[in-house]
């Protein structure tokens, strides 16, 4: 692998990740391929400027689309919808990179990719005390998505004793523009701008902490572990080191939607007993071995969202 022009292909390139990743890629002079699901995505393809292949990859990967490097975004990601749909999430997530993988096998192993993986910081167990997780830390299973993820990590190091050269990123919480309802900042940013006036504002427990990176700071942490010459470890977390509560991310968001803070009511039910309080991780190694860090604070990934939505509506 060298810092050289590169073939990178970005699975689920219209999503969050996907269009921040394929931009900051082409800026750094590499080739782009980005997989898409349906034509109906192709628009998005086009304005990022970049090829595009359609495949439905729980079902078969595009013969072609084998860059360089891999960046695998595609998948079920959210948390909560996991409940209603398990065998979905662990069906889906899985078959993905099964497909991948096989393709990659099916090339002289002189020319197989680098693939980057995406896992998550939710994969931890909910911690007894107030110490970043790093990458040695508990286990967990709080979830189906939780699950569906653990599952595709036992799958990459399967392929990795295959000779793959597969590895493992675990981000944690990130926002900013572009990210769609289903997540906290644009889930609040929705009910704050239908909020009558006076009325209060319905939410679940706002007190929980979590550790949030601007999502082109985890674009960048994916193109820097693609990219990278060489690399000591299978997983990598990506996160900022540090926590804030639902209550903090919902005052910086009034703040830039020009508005005060409304009252608060609490709705029981969005609340899951499995969350944790405090959520925090260790970007250490990330940071020695690739000199990432965190770039963008949180006022500005909240700002930078406000007024995208904004231009979008």
């Amino acid at each position: 692998m060298t810092a050289n022009r590169l073939r990178v292909t970005i699975t689920g390139v219209d999503g969050f990740v996907g269009g921040h990743l394929a931009r900051l890629a082409v800026a750094a002079g590499h080739d782009v391929t980005g997989i898409i699901r349906s034509e109906q995505s192709a628009a998005v393809a086009s304005k990022l400027g970049i090829e595009h292949r359609t495949a439905d990859l729980t079902e078969n990967w595009p013969a072609d689309a084998l860059g360089d490097v891999v960046v695998h975004l595609a998948g079920r990601a959210a948390v909560g919808p996991s409940f209603d749909a398990p065998q979905l999430y662990l069906t889906d997530n899985s078959s993905m990179v099964t497909n991948l993988f096989e393709a990659i096998l099916r090339r002289p192993v002189g020319e197989r990719p680098r693939v980057v993986v995406v896992s998550s910081g939710a994969v931890y167990r909910a911690p007894e005390d107030a110490l970043p997780r790093d990458e040695d830390a508990p286990i967990g299973h709080s979830s189906p998505y939780v699950v569906s993820k653990l599952l595709v990590e036992h799958q990459v190091r399967y392929y990795r004793q295959r000779g793959v050269d597969a590895v493992i990123a675990r981000p944690f919480n990130h926002i900013g523009p572009g990210q769609s309802r289903g997540f906290v900042v644009p889930d609040l940013a929705e009910s704050l701008r239908l909020l009558p006036e006076g009325e209060p504002l319905l939410v679940g427990d706002l007190t929980t902490r979590r550790d949030y990176t601007d999502v082109r700071d985890v674009a960048d942490a994916y193109l820097r572990l693609a990219t990278a010459s060489q690399l000591r470890h299978t997983v990598y977390n990506v996160s900022s080191g540090h926590s804030l509560a639902g209550t903090e991310l919902l005052g910086i968001l009034c703040a830039a939607m020009g508005r005060a803070v409304p009252e608060l009511s609490v709705d029981e039910r969005r609340i899951r007993a499995t969350d944790a309080r405090d959520i925090v991780g260790s970007s250490t190694r990330l940071s020695d071995e690739l000199g990432w860090r965190p770039a963008l604070s949180v006022q500005r990934s909240i700002s930078d969202f406000v007024a995208a939505n904004a231009s979008d509506q």
